[in-house]
């Protein structure tokens, strides 16, 4: 019984389980030596007491092994997820250069589309799956605005535009875009909905204007509309949630070591009393203290407590 107390003194690293260890030792030692002493006494600390209190400790130790393991089983179901969403289709190194290659094809079908519109030609100016970029990214990396607020940047003025069958473009746009040779460069995303818009900045010139793919509009974007958006980060909702996992496992791996040697308040306070009771150097004397103690460490075996 003493190894065995002993092993869970290890097991908890809980300084009164320790203290009872040592005094349960001394205990046997004064049996050991005194062979006056009546043994059957030694045989009931025993058997009530340390007995109990190594019952009350296992109880303890397999509930706390069992909240381990159920940690230690949502840290690997984490880990499996993350592999899920650690597809490298969707990172922000894939889009960065996937917006790259999307503004050139916008830029290319602005050029196309001049020359059609000068050539008075039914030819489809747009480059081939132009709108395949919005389809792909906008879930995770457009930027999430207000039904109004897409109404308003996509508003025209139908004597303001150039159109044929495959676009439309305002007037001034394509005036500004000839200025500076269709030079433009991917700025963001923006979403309400199912309604996706993409916003382009000229290279050489602070103005901006809007691809919205739905009606293959190009028209003019007054930025300061769009200045309440935070675009301090560029992480997908994937890496987003990565990240959220991650965190969340370093924190539950952190947590369970003092997870596995947890004891309930009430039970150190329980045992701190134990302890007082047999260090009393007369308790032999009162050994009917130590049937108490033991029914009050039984009782704890039944409670919710641990």
């Amino acid at each position: 019984m003493l190894s065995k107390l002993q092993l869970l003194s290890v097991f908890f690293g809980d300084e009164i389980i320790y203290k009872i260890y040592l005094r349960s030792q001394v205990i046997h030692k004064l049996f050991e030596t005194n062979p006056e002493l009546d043994i059957n006494k030694l045989d009931l600390f025993h058997l009530q007491f340390t007995q109990s209190l190594i019952d009350l400790l296992r109880k303890i130790k397999k509930n706390n092994e069992t909240n381990v393991s159920l940690l230690f089983d949502e840290i690997q179901i984490n880990k499996e997820m993350m592999e899920r969403l650690n597809d490298p289709t969707y990172t922000v190194a894939n889009f960065n250069i996937e917006k790259q290659r999307q503004a050139l094809k916008v830029n290319l079908s602005l050029r196309k589309l001049f020359q059609v519109l000068s050539d008075e030609s039914t030819e489809n100016p747009l480059s081939k799956n132009i709108n395949a970029f919005s389809s792909r990214f906008a879930a995770d990396f457009f930027y999430t605005i207000s039904t109004d607020l897409m109404e308003e940047l996509t508003a025209y003025g139908l004597t303001d535009i150039y159109k044929n069958n495959y676009a439309k473009i305002q007037r001034k746009l394509m005036g500004v875009l000839c200025k500076y040779d269709f030079k433009t460069e991917f700025y963001c995303g923006l979403k309400s909905g199912t309604q996706v818009i993409e916003v382009y900045k000229f290279l050489d010139d602070d103005r901006h204007f809007i691809y919205a793919p739905s009606d293959s509009l190009f028209v003019f974007l007054d930025v300061a509309k769009i200045a309440g958006i935070d675009m301090s980060t560029n992480l997908s909702k994937k890496e987003k949630l990565v990240y959220e996992l991650k965190d969340k496992n370093d924190r539950m791996e952190g947590n369970a070591a003092a997870m596995k040697a947890n004891m309930p308040a009430e039970i150190t306070s329980l045992l701190a009393d134990n302890y007082k009771k047999i260090s009393d150097i007369s308790f032999l004397d009162n050994i009917t203290n130590i049937d108490v103690q033991a029914n009050i460490l039984k009782s704890m075996l039944n409670t919710d407590l641990i």
